[in-house]
């Protein structure tokens, strides 16, 4: 695989309250909950001036490898002037290099497993802020592809 080098990409959407962890299953719990109040208070249409129709959902503020908490978000890219609505936060990806895996199948169990696989894969993971890109892809949830942006050693 070869890496590719993204831009800065400015957000607005919900951050997860406090740092979540993969072990006993914690992350899907959080994460999930996060998804459904996402969906629930249809984030997206609050999002003005919004680049495209895409939402990602983002691991970041790694306090080690995937054994440790993290912080999670999700949201949808802005330019980065974009003023915030109240009760939406705010994050910016910054630049950086990474590797796509693109996750397909089932939802939300391909992602999972995706997931699963790139925990004890070799990939020289750099824990810094790695992407979920749910697109035009994703509409079909028994038959979806989701691209992750996994951020890595150059």
């Amino acid at each position: 695989m070869s890496n590719i080098k993204k831009d800065s990409i400015c957000l607005i959407g919900l951050a997860l309250k406090k740092k979540t962890f993969n072990a006993n299953g914690q992350s899907s719990i959080d994460c999930g909950n996060l998804w459904r109040e996402f969906e629930k208070r249809n984030i997206a249409s609050q999002i003005s001036n919004t680049l495209d129709g895409d939402v990602l959902a983002v691991y970041y503020d790694y306090e080690g490898d995937h054994t440790k908490p993290y912080s999670y978000f999700i949201g949808c890219r802005v330019p980065p002037d974009t003023q915030t609505s109240e009760g939406l936060d705010v994050l910016t990806i910054p630049e950086s290099i990474y590797q796509i895996i693109t996750a397909k199948g089932k939802m939300p169990d391909c992602v999972v497993s995706t997931w699963q696989q790139i925990w004890v894969s070799d990939y020289p993971r750099a824990y810094q802020f790695d992407f979920e890109v749910y697109d035009d892809r994703f509409r079909d949830w028994q038959h979806v592809e989701v691209d992750i942006y996994l951020s890595v050693n150059p």
